[in-house]
């Protein structure tokens, strides 16, 4: 190979290798695993109920207020139940423990933890890691209240 073969080899390679970063550059890269838990937070319906205010503001809500539960009760045959706050119940759970205990939890309605049971360890995993990513906040949601007791605030009433 002579010098201009040898030069244009040369230039050709390092053409090659700054296309291939400059595509890397412009491709966007995958989303972390918090930002995955956050789009599933948002799109599952989690703050529809453990995100005060929520739903009354369209999701207009400061994420600083995601998932720390609801004084809003929720009322009907089995009594009163509360939206937890997420964000204390897991601030000292390991993740095999939020994992266990969304598989084996069975709380009273509304809660549809069918539907949570139904994610995949990769899905309760990005959510763990989103509400770890947000710390504790708030203080614990209101105790539930048995049939026949008296909810001092609002609630939502259930009607058969």
């Amino acid at each position: 190979m002579n010098f201009k073969q040898s030069l244009l080899a040369a230039a050709a390679a390092t053409l090659v290798g700054a296309s291939i970063t400059a595509m890397a550059a412009e491709t966007p890269s995958a989303p972390t695993q918090a930002e995955r838990g956050r789009y599933l937070v948002r799109v599952s319906g989690c703050n529809d109920c453990h995100t005060p205010g929520y739903v009354q503001n369209n999701g207009q809500v400061d994420e600083k207020a995601w998932l720390t539960g609801d004084a809003l009760g929720w009322q009907g045959p089995w009594g009163t139940t509360y939206a937890t706050n997420l964000r204390v119940l897991m601030n000292d759970m390991s993740e095999q423990q939020w994992l266990t205990h969304v598989r084996t939890m069975q709380p009273r309605p509304p809660m549809p933890w069918f539907n949570t049971r139904a994610m995949n360890d990769d899905d309760l995993k990005a959510i763990y890691a989103f509400v770890k990513k947000l710390g504790p906040a708030g203080a614990p949601a209101p105790a539930y209240l048995p049939p026949g007791k008296s909810a001092a605030g609002p609630v939502v009433r259930f009607v058969p």
